[in-house]
Parts: structure tokens; C-alpha cells; sequence
């Protein structure tokens, strides 16, 4: 759970808060919405990570803008630790359709209001809101949209700080995401099975059971990519939207991501026509004794959203 935040915190915006495991999918279904012509939906941004949204946010921006060694590297490894988090913050900003200036006089303004240095959640929170609005503002959507990424295991802190937000997760087969994690981003994902499988379980059952009424609809990376009308519709019926055939070309239209991408892991892959070619990659990438620790593990819950053991025994899953 994320820090404690302020009861009384209840911003009137009417976000789409998008969520999922890593791998799982969410950035393809941020740029499908962002091609709607009432939304603009930018990729995560990891407002919980840096020491403070304030001080250090400016001072990150000022050694971007000086083009400071300590932040000359895109990783972990080349980055020195002190700046990483907040500097991945404001390329995350960048990769949203904001530059560096944006940023500054968000904070700057924020900061004012606020009379702190936004390290608190809630002023996490406002900062991310004013980033959504102006974003809103500046493209003329009716409604921003932002990646939760994992942190829709907290629904219950986001749904109480947005209570208007509505929130969609994206559920993908978690063999098939251990195995984009084995092969895509084995510097930073998941290094084995029951690491895999005990997170894919943690994201995908916390979430429904703190879940508000009528705002949280789950759908299926499979369902999205192989029946994609239907999926769409009922993401756009659960928002309130109208349908809008552009949402089904999305890689026929600009956003803010393809644009600057900096370097982000599934950029390139959301930019192409929906396929189904990642479907059942785990057959191929995983061995047999992976496939059955996963199922051991998690077995129960992948049956419970639709999709089909490889183990003879279903029972022997738990």
C-alpha cells in the first residue's frame, strides 16, 4: 500500500486510470484509448518513486537541461541512483506529451499552493491530477487517462482520492507474461517462475476485491487483441463513450509516446496493427517443468479467468 493519504482528499476530475502486471499489455491499451477523440491517454508515470514531486523534480529538469553526466544514461546502471527515479519521472512526463518547462511550472505552481514539497500522496496525487488536466486542456479531450501499472492493487486509495475516476485492467495469461519477461526485459522483470507467478497472482486477484462499484472492469489481453470490437465497445460502454472507429487504427495516429518514447520497452510494439502473435508464446519459451511450477502455483486462478491448463491433472493445480 502507498503512503497514507488524507481522507478528506476528493479531486473532481474523471480519469481513466488503466492497470495491469508488467507485460501485460497496458500500453497497447493506452494507446487504443488515446486514439479516442474524448480521451488523451498517456503511458505510467511513477509518481510514488522520487524523494519528493517538488525540489528534486525542478533539480532533475535543471541537470536534464544542463545535460549533467549523473543523468546522461537511460538504466539503472548508468544513471546515478540519487537522480534515477526522478528523472525517469519527467522523461515519463515527456513520453505524455509534456516538456520539461510543463513540468517545471506544474510543480512550481503546486508547490505555491500547496506550501510543501509534494512528497506527501496527496500532493503526489494533486500533481498527477494537474498533469492529467493539462493534458485534457491542451489536446481538447473531454477525459485524460493515465497507467496505474501495477498500482491498481491499491484501487481502494485511488478510487477514494479519484471518485469519479473509472478504472480498467488488463489481464494477460501469466505464462505467456513470464515468458515476455524471461525473453524482453530480463534486466528488470521477473527472473523465475514462482517469482512470476506469485506476482501475476498478487495484480490480478487484490484488485476486484477492493474494487468501487460500477467504476472497475477487467478485460483480457487475448480478448483485446483477437476480438477487438467487442473488447473496445465494452471498455467504451463502461466509460460512457461513444464508439469511434479510431481506436482500432491506432497505429494510423499520433501520440504523444510514439513521439518521444525514450527508450520505453513496449513503445515500438504498440505502434503496430493489432496481432495475435504473442498468444501462447510461453509453449514455445518456456520448458515443460516451467509451464507445470506456474501452474502448480497459480493453476486455480487461470481457470478462473478463462484460459486452459497444460497440466493433465487440473486438480493438482492450487
Amino acid at each position: 500500500m502507498d503512503k497514507d493519504v488524507s481522507p478528506h482528499l476528493a479531486l473532481p476530475s474523471n480519469p481513466v486510470l488503466l492497470g495491469g502486471e508488467n507485460r501485460s499489455g497496458t500500453t497497447l491499451l493506452s494507446v487504443l484509448l488515446d486514439s479516442h477523440h474524448d480521451l488523451v491517454v498517456g503511458p505510467e508515470i511513477d509518481f510514488t518513486e522520487p524523494i519528493n514531486l517538488g525540489p528534486h523534480i525542478l533539480a532533475v529538469c535543471d541537470l536534464m537541461d544542463a545535460r549533467d553526466s549523473r543523468l546522461a544514461g537511460r538504466t539503472k546502471d548508468t544513471v546515478d541512483p540519487e537522480w534515477y527515479d526522478g528523472g525517469h519521472f519527467v522523461v515519463q512526463c515527456e513520453r505524455f506529451g509534456l516538456d520539461r518547462d510543463d513540468v517545471r511550472s506544474l510543480v512550481i505552481s503546486l508547490m505555491a499552493e500547496r506550501g510543501t514539497d509534494l512528497s506527501a500522496l496527496e500532493d503526489r496525487c494533486l500533481l498527477i491530477n494537474s498533469i492529467g488536466e493539462f493534458r485534457r486542456e491542451q489536446t481538447g479531450a473531454r477525459r485524460w487517462g493515465l497507467k496505474l501499472q501495477r498500482r491498481i492493487q491499491d484501487i481502494g486509495t485511488y478510487a477514494a482520492i479519484w471518485p469519479q475516476a473509472h478504472f480498467i485492467h488488463i489481464i494477460r495469461d501469466g505464462r505467456d507474461l513470464t515468458a515476455s519477461h524471461f525473453k524482453t526485459v530480463p534486466d528488470w522483470g521477473y527472473r523465475t517462475v514462482a517469482e512470476a507467478a506469485r506476482g501475476w497472482l498478487e495484480v490480478v486477484t487484490r484488485p476486484r476485491h477492493a474494487a468501487p462499484d460500477g467504476r472497475y472492469l477487467e478485460v483480457r489481453y487475448e480478448d483485446l487483441v483477437t476480438r477487438p470490437r467487442d473488447t473496445v465497445e465494452r471498455m467504451l460502454g463502461h466509460l460512457g463513450l461513444p464508439w469511434d472507429d479510431a481506436v482500432l487504427h491506432h497505429a494510423e495516429h499520433e501520440h504523444a509516446l510514439f513521439d518521444n518514447p525514450w527508450g520505453h520497452p513496449a513503445a515500438e510494439a504498440a505502434g503496430k496493427p493489432l496481432y495475435t502473435g504473442r498468444n501462447g508464446r510461453y509453449l514455445q519459451d518456456l520448458t515443460p517443468g516451467e509451464i507445470e511450477e506456474f501452474e502448480r502455483i497459480a493453476g486455480k486462478e487461470l481457470e478462473h479467468l478463462g484460459y486452459d491448463l497444460s497440466m493433465p491433472d487440473p486438480e493438482s493445480a492450487g
